[in-house]
């Protein structure tokens, strides 16, 4: 076991928290997988010899459907008039509903494929193959694809036959997020155009095989994904790229006609992998980025067949109702159904994993067809459930098989008999009835297998989480409160059956571990269940210190004030997680903040500390308003540069009263004193210099790329080279990095970290973000004076502190750095005080912060709401890694600065390193209990996408918070605290 040191609790809640943030896909989102099964295909003659299929990337439904008012010209058109002109004459045509992740992978997967990888996939977004699985184009005779390097070659590689699939990709260099993205399906417009002109020779081996009949044409056309990123979906760009596709697609269809003679043999389907939120980003569950279109025509589609005037066609609600397509009835299917009616179409057997539903109404084929299609539809989704059925039957060891399947008269045989039974006797309405009931039942079959372990596993995870609190709760106040130390203090406190305690603890886990291992369980659940083993036998073992902890408030001797708080902590805590819901939760806080706190101090210190107490109410009622700002915003260059002047000038005012904080060390010649004290200012002034330099680069660097089209090299090294230098300069200058360094007032290392970071962040903004940071830091460094102020008082009233006055002049008196032992001078600071009732309210003070630090620059509570435009001054070639990590790197920046003003406050109470952190690490999951609970695997796709999204970012905080506060200690360095009651000097290298 690992031994209860502050070292060792990290270690364990670091392993936890990661372990634990993969348990609801094991949970919830199990991927669908199975292998085994026979294929099966319907045993009629195909209506069409060969399919054409048009992903067009990014592009949502309500996009191309709906009229476009075009304010310039005051018009009124349509973006897609070739196709929506094939949506009065000649398709089916609806909403293709996808599921979450909403992303590029999983979207074609399920298109393709027919089935939806577990969620989890959205992770292995740019993997070739996470899992092997069976397609459309793996079951066709050939397929042609051509378009991206990021989708295509996933399908070429799981094909069973690699001969099978063939590719024509642009270069990665092509996807530039900064040009026009029609350029990408430009080179798919004219790949395709040289490809039929490779096959006009009628003797060539290319012409025969394009003659074959179960052959499929692919054309994923990237360029509106592109544009909507880089100029969001309600741009020029974004809209005239629709047109620009509409005419591809007209000339690709003109080109199939030619070549094949129009001879009707030829199936078109086009749709979108996602969709697009305003802000240029998909991902998660909102209906933007989940409703795409589908438009189906040509051999073996039914066509429209338009309602009398003034009537409404089936299908549509008040989405649909500004198209002015009302009169065509609008078929929506799930984006699993496209695959089977693919197949469907060209007579090749389904795709062995694919979950979806043929949807009958789009074939016009004959009664009977549709029939037999719809009976292999329900036996290729049958094989899944039988074949799940007989893995979970082999390894459970008290096997409960799905009910419903099980009925005398409703079993798989009977419902077949009557199927065939049906069919044989030509009542095609009735088996079509009869195998939609069948494949409805083996869905909510695999459902059930999938949710077999769920009572198990959230019943383990949940004791885990339990026992992780109460498991640091009781080694904080064992450590912090009680000041335990020694092992033989420490063993009074376990109880004298602890080794028995053990050896039931272990055998618990052993317990579990066979029950997995009989049932072949992924490795992951040992782990899961190795925690609480090991959590709950600790706090077993620790029965004598509960039960002394619990007599100290209970009896004669109940105390309501710890109660009181403990109660008004946990209200904070389920308060933050309805912020999760809505942000404006925040905006009340700090308005309650700026109100109340300034109140609630004691005279004292009202008196005392009148002006810090009105600027504290000031900008928390500045800060309060961000959190109500709209999170979808355009790019504003204007607030850019706003906030960009603020930082710029709170930088010159740092300057101009730095003589108050920078300071020299005791003893210093007074020459190297000045000598160091200009420095430092220069420091300060080279700082503000390259925020101000960031604040003017990056509006110019938008503009010269918004008028040659592309990001000017030079622009974008010097945006570099600026974000390099600036960030690097905090650690390179009294730092633990620069062991030579002498120690620095912290107020002075603060100023440092704060423009430091300002200058990546002003590059990185692209709207009132900038501004955010500004007011941010400022309420953050008032926190931290205010806080300082009342522990100053309650030293005061405990005779513990001499005046404020002595207190700096001891500060500046070259003695204090001396040790009559010869010790260093952090020998001086000696930390005893334990924690209290108060440091509650600073620990969910740091909390309240930390989760500001994260929704304050207009994100959302989803994995979906960082749009990457911010880092187009940087980068414009897709590069997934580099864009992500400028992404993070913004992101992190404002819980750089509470990390490191939190590390000073914690010094300056005089308590024990790591031990106000440790305490919101062991509180903070509270909230992430909350969001465990609330995962959802049903529902609407917004409401499945946003509560992972919820648990993710609730599970990652804890992360986060442990790695920047350890950074904080990088930042911050050696620093001097003046005003500390028991020493001078606080070195957070020497600290324990």
């Amino acid at each position: 076991m690992i031994p209860a040191t502050r070292n060792g609790l990290l270690l364990i809640g670091v392993l936890f928290h990661l372990v634990y943030l993969l348990s609801i896909f094991d949970i919830y989102f199990r991927s669908p997988l199975v292998h085994g099964m026979t294929p099966h295909r319907i045993p009629l003659k195909a209506p069409a010899k060969r399919l054409v299929l048009f992903v067009a990337d990014g592009l949502r439904a309500d996009k191309i459907y709906e009229p476009y008012h075009n304010l310039t010209t005051d018009t009124t058109d349509e973006l897609a008039p070739y196709l929506l002109d094939k949506v009065r004459t000649q398709a089916s045509w609806g909403v293709s509903h996808t599921r979450v992740p909403t992303e590029s992978r999983p979207g074609h997967v399920a298109a393709i494929a027919g089935f939806y990888e577990d969620v989890s996939a959205v992770t292995k977004g740019w993997k070739m193959n996470p899992v092997e699985f069976d397609s459309v184009f793996n079951e066709s005779r050939h397929t042609w694809s051509f378009g991206s390097p990021d989708i295509l070659p996933m399908f070429a590689h799981g094909a069973s036959d690699k001969n099978k699939v063939d590719t024509f990709m642009y270069p990665p260099e092509f996807e530039d997020f900064q040009g026009n993205g029609d350029r990408l399906d430009t080179w798919v417009f004219d790949e395709a155009e040289r490809f039929f002109g490779r096959a006009k020779d009628s003797k060539s081996e290319l012409y025969q095989m394009m003659h074959e009949d179960q052959i499929v044409f692919f054309f994923h056309l990237l360029g509106i994904d592109t544009n909507g990123h880089g100029f969001k979906p309600y741009s020029p760009e974004y809209l005239n790229n629709i047109r620009y596709v509409d005419r591809g697609v007209k000339h690709l269809v003109e080109l199939f006609e030619g070549f094949y003679g129009n001879d009707g043999q030829t199936a078109y389907v086009f749709t979108a992998d996602h969709g697009m939120n305003d802000r240029g980003a998909h991902g998660d569950g909102h209906p933007d980025n989940t409703r795409t279109p589908l438009i189906v025509w040509g051999a073996g589609v039914s066509k429209p067949v338009p309602v009398a005037a003034g009537q409404t066609a089936p299908g549509h609600d008040s989405f649909s109702a500004p198209w002015k397509l009302s009169e065509y009835e609008r078929k929506d299917v799930n984006q699993a159904d496209i695959a089977p009616l693919m197949a469907s179409l060209v007579g090749i057997p389904l795709p062995l994993n694919s979950v979806g539903t043929l949807p009958l109404s789009y074939l016009n084929t004959t009664d009977e067809f549709r029939a037999r299609a719809a009976l292999v539809n329900s036996l290729q989704v049958l094989e899944q459930y039988r074949v799940k059925h007989d893995q979970k039957q082999q390894t459970e060891m008290f096997f409960k098989p799905y009910a419903p399947m099980h009925q005398p008269t409703n079993s798989p045989e009977h419902i077949l008999a009557r199927i065939r039974q049906s069919i044989d006797m030509r009542q095609y309405a009735q088996a079509e009835a009869e195998c939609s009931t069948l494949i409805s039942l083996c869905l909510e079959g695999l459902r059930y297998f999938q949710r077999y372990d769920w009572l198990l596993l959230r019943s383990i995870v949940s004791a885990g989480y339990l026992g992780w609190i109460v498991y640091s709760l009781l080694f904080i106040l064992k450590t912090y409160v009680l000041n335990v130390s020694g092992n033989t203090t420490a063993e009074s406190y376990r109880s004298s059956n602890s080794k028995l305690l053990g050896v039931l603890g272990a055998l618990v886990f052993a317990g579990f571990a066979a029950m997995f291992y009989r049932q072949r369980s992924p490795a992951m659940y040992y782990a899961y269940v190795a925690f609480p083993a090991y959590f709950w036998t600790e706090i077993v073992q620790q029965l004598p210190l509960i039960q002394q902890i619990a007599a100290s408030y209970t009896g004669l001797r109940v105390r309501w004030k710890p109660f009181a708080f403990a109660l008004a902590y946990i209200l904070v805590l389920e308060a933050l997680v309805y912020a999760y819901f809505d942000r404006r939760v925040y905006s009340v806080a700090f308005a309650l903040l700026a109100v109340v706190w300034p109140i609630a101090v004691s005279p004292k210190i009202r008196r005392r500390h009148t002006k810090l107490l009105v600027l504290w109410s000031v900008f928390c009622l500045l800060t309060s308003v961000f959190t109500l700002l709209p999170v979808e915003r355009n790019d504003h260059l204007g607030l850019v540069m706003a906030g960009g002047v603020l930082i710029t000038l709170s930088g010159f005012v740092a300057w101009h009263y730095s003589p108050k904080f920078v300071l020299p060390p005791p003893g210093m010649p007074a020459k190297q004193a000045r000598d160091a004290i200009a420095f430092d200012r220069l420091f300060i002034l080279v700082e503000t210099l390259l925020v101000g330099i960031a604040t003017v680069l990056g509006p110019l660097t938008s503009k010269a790329t918004e008028s040659s089209g592309y990001l000017p090299r030079t622009y974008q090294l010097a945006c570099w080279f600026v974000l390099v230098v600036s960030t690097l300069l905090p650690l390179l200058h009294g730092s633990r990095l620069n062991q030579s360094a002498r120690d620095q007032h912290f107020l002075y290392r603060l100023v440092t970290i704060y423009l430091a970071f300002a200058t990546p962040f002003v590059l990185l903004t692209v709207s009132y973000e900038s501004i955010f940071y500004f007011s941010y830091s400022i309420v953050l460094l008032l926190w931290l004076t205010i806080e300082r102020a009342l522990y100053f008082e309650y030293a005061e009233d405990q005779l513990l502190a001499p005046t404020e006055q002595t207190r700096l002049s001891s500060l500046l008196s070259p003695q204090t750095s001396a040790s009559s032992s010869g010790t260093d001078a952090s020998s001086v600071l000696r930390i005893s005080r334990k924690l209290n009732l108060s440091d509650m309210r600073t620990s969910i003070m740091f909390l309240f912060f930390v989760n500001v630090a994260f929704f304050g620059t207009g994100n959302v509570a989803s994995l979906a709401s960082f749009s990457i435009d911010s880092v187009y001054r940087l980068i414009t070639v897709f590069d997934p890694f580099i864009m992500s990590a400028l992404l993070l790197f913004k992101i992190f920046i404002p819980f750089f600065l509470v990390s490191a003003v939190f590390g000073v406050l914690n010094r300056s109470l005089e308590l024990p390193p790591f031990s106000l952190f440790l305490f919101v690490l062991s509180t903070t999951d509270v909230m992430t209990v909350n969001f465990f609970f609330l995962v959802r695997d049903d529902g609407s796709w917004l409401d499945i996408g946003m509560s992972i999204s919820h648990f993710c970012i609730s599970g990652l905080f804890v992360l986060f918070t442990i790695v920047l506060f350890v950074l904080s200690h990088a930042l911050v360095g050696r620093v001097l605290i003046p005003g500390s009651p028991k020493g001078n000097v606080a070195k957070g290298t020497k600290q324990r």
